[in-house]
């Protein structure tokens, strides 16, 4: 188990810059997430946050230790576990040491599986995967490991946190679950109907269905059933594309009750959405953005949007990955012992400009923070999305959500 240790933003900020830099070794971070195909969009859109995150809070600053730099290194993965693997080599070839991925869990399981093999194998070019979306509670259950760290709730606790909003909304007494037909998708489907039928057994199940993910291109037809059912709310966990589409032809097949989703803002989606998604589209996610949760997020905030005039800052918790990984650096005084680096994160805390503090829970590698739900508005927003007026506003927020979840992990440490 590593120590327990309490860092900030401020601790990164303040890193010093030495006489050598010009001579220190670049830390290698791999980015490996779409870049082309139907979830494009929201895999560039978070490649920017990163290689905005490295520059603002760490390179700009100094770097690490004596001067290394972060670099980011970009690898598209098609939303594929098998070209995820891929990428996975070429990406180590080229010195990456710590892998970031978050769109898809089953290509978040392929690279933990590999990465597992990789470090047992290669002692001198060990890896970690810092999973900053991938929320299949298999991960941090059944499916753990040492070389993996989550930064984003899974799955099991953000459903949990929605589930008590619903579930106090006397007028919910029918709701439709639906989404992507994957393990991400099946496990939001049982964590759904299973905290609803603890919470509110008065609530009815209408629907409860998977589609291909990526593949439908009109969602007319499942839409037409949510509405026949005379749905009170809808909860689903769709992303990117499959999102817009889901969420678009049930607003326009009529249906005005609360939509309740995962990834439902920026990378386009919010633009699309525009008005018809006003007061219907809500979303859980860490981190405040309307209103802003400290000066620093908001400075911060502008300074993206001035380099990346379209783009968002949708997914805070990529410059959560990158100042937590560099405190971790500091603290453990090595960027090459990805061991030392992985002790100094377990049980680490940290107080993010986002406006919670981050536990990185020691048993499974789960990061315990508090929880916002948000509603797609064009009132009270400081920062839109997709510079179209539209953003989100944070209508309750839900204090270190999973602190006391339980976990089946059974984690292995390296001798």
């Amino acid at each position: 188990m590593g120590n327990t240790t309490s860092f900030g933003v401020t601790a990164v900020l303040a890193l010093s810059v030495s006489a050598t830099a010009a001579f220190a070794d670049n830390v290698k971070i791999a980015f490996i997430d779409p870049l082309s195909g139907p979830f494009a969009s929201t895999g560039t859109n978070g490649l920017h946050q990163f290689e905005f995150a490295a520059e603002a809070l760490v390179n700009d600053k100094g770097g690490v230790l004596d001067g290394d730099m972060f670099e980011i290194l970009a690898f598209d993965n098609k939303t594929s576990p098998k070209e995820s693997l891929i990428q996975l080599q070429v990406a180590i070839d080229q010195g990456a040491r710590y892998i970031v991925q978050g769109n898809g869990s089953g290509p978040a399981h392929a690279l933990t599986d590999a990465i597992k093999k990789h470090n047992k194998r290669n002692p001198d070019s060990q890896v970690l995967f810092l999973n900053y979306a991938a929320v299949d509670p298999a991960l941090t259950n059944e499916k753990c490991s040492f070389w993996h760290f989550r930064f984003d709730a899974n799955a099991d606790i953000k459903m949990d946190a929605l589930t008590d909003v619903i579930a106090a909304n006397e007028d919910v007494q029918k709701v439709y679950v639906i989404g992507q037909d994957y393990s991400f998708g099946k496990s939001v489907a049982e964590a759904a109907v299973a905290n609803l039928a603890e919470k509110r057994p008065d609530i009815e199940i209408v629907g409860n269905e998977l589609h291909p993910i990526g593949k439908v291109k009109d969602f007319t037809p499942y839409a037409r059933k949510i509405v026949a059912a005379e749905t009170d709310a809808v909860i689903t966990g769709n992303w990117g594309s499959d999102m817009l589409g889901l969420g678009k032809a049930i607003i326009e097949n009529g249906f005005t009750g609360p939509i309740y989703t995962y990834y439902a803002a920026g990378s386009g989606i919010t633009g699309a959405f525009g008005e018809t998604g006003k007061g219907t589209i809500r979303l859980i996610a860490e981190g405040q953005i309307n209103p802003p949760a400290t000066d620093e997020a908001t400075a911060y905030y502008e300074a993206f949007r001035a380099k990346y005039p379209e783009g968002n800052i949708d997914q805070p918790r990529i410059s959560n990955v990158i100042a937590m990984l560099a405190a971790a650096i500091e603290e453990a005084g090595t960027a090459t012992d990805v061991v030392a680096v992985a002790n100094a994160l377990e049980g680490a805390e940290f107080d993010s400009m986002w406006g919670s503090k981050i536990i990185m829970r020691p048993n499974d590698h789960q990061a315990i923070q508090n929880m916002h739900i948000a509603v797609h508005t064009d009132d009270g927003i400081t920062f839109d999305y997709d510079n179209s007026g539209f953003g989100v506003v944070t209508e309750s927020e839900i204090e270190m959500a999973g602190m006391d979840s339980t976990s089946t992990c059974d984690m292995k440490r390296p001798k």
